[in-house]
């Protein structure tokens, strides 16, 4: 079960989404040549623990099941946990004119620091200039070839490479995931706030871990305590919320790699929100 609301028009429509920055996509960097990707969505939260790349995973496996092609950028260089979730493994293959990404069981494309170390478990012990360049490395030389939906997996917080992104990335909007807590919620607000200073659409929140379901009688449980969630995404005018259930079974799943086999809709009015994403124009003049 999942518990989404979207705070839409009548008659249950979605709300009209407007790309704030595209005026400024000039100043950003270009895909590869070869790359041809149509919006790029940006998952970010204030801090670590709540959840981003399992929402960031799910997103990439939900908008391949209505027929779109996604790719998953890892951008979260000193904790990646995507090749993880996905069960992927191995280098991607290089060429003289960029390299190519993995591919998860359904098709999914994937680029990780994970896949460019020796081994998994390797630290990335970098400053922060050079982890920018690294995700931008990863926009500029990855060979995406034809993606409907790129899915970053941001770095927790409002650091530099946060930074570095927003600013050489030409990024659709933002998916904020959060917990109950609330202590999280006020961090949360500092990654709302620097996505307006960064005139940066925030598309809706994800609030991870909002409450469990009893097996026996169905009953829901706030165990984080209960949801600001409602009040934030007010304060800030945020069109679109998914209260996503804390779930073992999908727990089990990410530390098998078989995220895809997850069937439950528990990202239901995130999904259909995208879906009214208007492709990007990333046409220089």
């Amino acid at each position: 079960m999942s518990d989404n609301s979207s705070k839409a028009s009548p008659g249950n429509e979605m709300p009209k989404i407007t790309i704030k920055r595209a005026k400024n996509f000039q100043n950003t960097e270009p895909p590869h040549e070869l790359s041809k990707i149509r919006r790029v969505i940006g998952v970010v939260s204030g801090k670590g623990g709540v959840g981003k790349s399992l929402v960031t995973s799910l997103l990439a496996v939900n908008m391949v099941g209505h027929g779109f092609k996604t790719a998953v950028m890892d951008a979260d260089i000193t904790g990646p946990s995507i090749p993880r979730a996905f069960g992927v493994s191995g280098q991607p293959i290089a060429t003289e004119f960029g390299m190519y990404p993995l591919k998860s069981r359904k098709g999914i494309d994937l680029m990780s620091i994970n896949f460019l170390l020796p081994s998994d478990t390797d630290p990335v012990i970098w400053r922060g200039p050079v982890i920018g360049g690294a995700v931008k490395q990863f926009w500029t030389d990855v060979m995406w070839d034809d993606v409907d939906f790129m899915f970053i997996d941001m770095p927790p917080g409002t650091g530099d490479v946060a930074l570095t992104v927003f600013q050489s990335i030409p990024i659709s909007g933002l998916i904020v995931v959060t917990s109950p807590q609330e202590l999280v919620g006020m961090i949360v607000e500092k990654a709302v706030k620097m996505a307006e200073k960064m005139n940066i659409p925030i598309l809706g929140i994800v609030e991870n871990m909002s409450y469990t379901v009893c097996p026996h009688c169905g009953e829901k449980y706030s165990i984080f305590g209960e949801s600001h969630i409602d009040e934030i995404a007010e304060k800030y005018n945020i069109k679109t919320v998914c209260k996503m259930p804390f779930d073992p079974d999908l727990a089990a799943l990410c530390d098998r790699g078989e995220i895809e086999s997850y069937g439950k809709d528990s990202l239901h009015s995130i999904v259909k929100m995208l879906i009214n994403v208007p492709p990007m124009n990333l046409e220089r003049e």
